[in-house]
């Protein structure tokens, strides 16, 4: 089966984005906020809409762009279904069932990817994939998203890891360096693993992997040199460092028991990874992969930090309202960080409008120099 022409993978990114909207609305009903009754009624679902549903979603179609290959597009067509499923309020089974799919598909495109290229970054990748899996079985198994939590953060925190690990190729790194990253990967894996029988000494040790990992990001990725940089090069640079900020304050709360389900600073420590880390992932890689995948121009304007200054300062609220113990200022800056994501979409939607826009004038401007293209 050939691989899907850019216009046909926007329906499944939609899929994805439709999860997105639902579950920043969820978390908002967990906030107290009103939302619609429809997306209200899956407050506890969550996590599973934004890890499961439309991570999974975005990671799977990005695997099967890269892949070439048609049936990877199965990945994200049935993660992006699943979490449109469960936003209707079907069958939780259905959901759970599609998610499961999605995330075998995942693992079997890493897999093929992995027999075209063995690498320390392919292994990383292929183990996130399998970590999605794992989380969502154990969702199925316990019928409870918070057991599955530890495996989605990995899911999420491989997956940014093996590739960041991909461009350190370009970087003299110490054999003694990969050790020890492969050895963090191991430490995260084992903490998840744990927790399913010794919660709070698998969520330590996995808060502990987090906060190693974050400082070898600090101290090994290109990003450190990329900073000196203009333009959108400095821009990913800047994402990728305060997004290891965030991963750095999330080990430190987990290690002090943050991680366990109701630990007064969970929220905080849930969200330095989700928001904080992963985010500033996506707001830094999206005027890269969005391209690649469908195909269009986003072209960089200083307008990118704006939405990034946001994330933070809305999350640094958050953060210091959990620490606190102040539920008002968690319902506020929960608000916030919703308003923040819509900052970003527009952000990135009006760079595509201004590259249609220059491409046009290119185009006008060729056309004036040499004559009109003859079809």
């Amino acid at each position: 089966m050939n691989d899907l022409r850019p216009a046909a993978r926007l329906p499944l990114l939609a899929c994805g984005m439709l999860s997105l909207l639902g579950g920043v609305l969820a978390g908002l009903a967990r906030l107290a906020w009103d939302v619609p009754a429809l997306v209200g009624a899956q407050a506890g679902g969550h996590g599973a809409l934004m890890i499961s549903a439309f991570f999974g979603t975005v990671i799977s179609l990005e695997r099967a762009v890269a892949l070439g290959r048609g049936w990877a597009y199965l990945g994200p067509a049935a993660a992006g279904l699943g979490g449109v499923l469960l936003l209707a309020g079907a069958p939780l089974a259905v959901a759970q069932a599609l998610a499961l799919a999605g995330a075998a598909v995942l693992v079997a495109a890493s897999a093929q990817v992995l027999r075209r290229l063995v690498a320390p970054f392919t292994l990383v990748l292929a183990g996130g994939a399998l970590c999605w899996l794992l989380g969502n079985l154990a969702w199925i198994a316990s019928g409870v998203p918070a057991v599955a939590v530890p495996w989605w953060l990995a899911f999420l925190v491989l997956t940014i890891a093996g590739e960041r690990l991909e461009l350190t190729r370009f970087l003299p790194t110490p054999p003694r360096a990969q050790r020890f990253f492969f050895a963090i990967v191991g430490a995260l894996l084992a903490g998840a693993l744990l927790a399913l029988w010794r919660e709070g000494a698998g969520l330590a040790l996995f808060a502990a992997a987090l906060l190693a990992l974050s400082g070898w990001l600090l101290r090994y990725d290109i990003a450190r040199r990329n900073a000196r940089q203009r333009g959108l090069t400095r821009f990913i640079a800047i994402c990728l460092l305060s997004g290891y900020a965030w991963l750095a304050l999330a080990g430190l709360l987990g290690v002090a028991g943050a991680f366990v389900p109701g630990h007064a600073w969970r929220d905080a420590a849930l969200h330095a990874v989700g928001l904080g880390f992963v985010f500033a992932m996506v707001f830094g890689h999206a005027p890269i992969i969005f391209p690649a995948v469908a195909r269009v121009k986003m072209p960089y304007h200083p307008v990118f930090y704006l939405p990034l200054v946001a994330l933070h300062a809305s999350l640094l609220l958050r953060v210091a309202g959990g620490l606190g113990d102040s539920f008002a200022l968690r319902h506020g800056a929960g608000l916030g960080n919703a308003f923040v994501l819509l900052l970003f979409i527009a952000t990135m939607a009006g760079s595509v409008v201004r590259g249609r826009r220059a491409a046009r004038l290119q185009t006008v401007a060729g056309e004036v120099k040499h004559g009109p293209v003859r079809r």
